[in-house]
């Protein structure tokens, strides 16, 4: 097999197995976007199915030397026609959008 068709293959595996992230995602005629607040994800896609605090970090305020404790919650909805959305949250933000097919 030839260098490229076997980077190719391995290639086009991980993309298939891994999964996919975005920065936006459609709740019936809504859309939420990396950034929104919690609540504006939780009134426009409604109660996700799973719903946990994953852990805390510290976070830091631009030139000052302030800190404070964030909360990370992992939200899941679906699955909508097998495919399922993971929504991560750091302090009340939305920061990561990622989906995968359910087994």
């Amino acid at each position: 097999m030839s260098r490229s068709l076997t980077c190719a293959i391995l290639t086009l595996t991980v993309l298939l197995t891994s999964p996919a992230q975005a920065s936006t995602m459609r709740c019936g005629s809504q859309l939420i976007s990396v950034g929104d607040h919690a609540f504006e994800v939780e009134r426009k896609c409604g109660t996700p199915v799973s719903q946990a605090v994953i852990g805390s970090k510290e976070s830091f305020s631009g030139n000052y030397r302030y800190s404070e404790q964030v909360r990370i919650e992992e939200w899941i909805y679906g699955p909508d026609h097998g495919m399922y959305r993971y929504l991560r949250f750091e302090g009340g933000r939305l920061i990561r959008i990622d989906s995968k097919r359910g087994q």
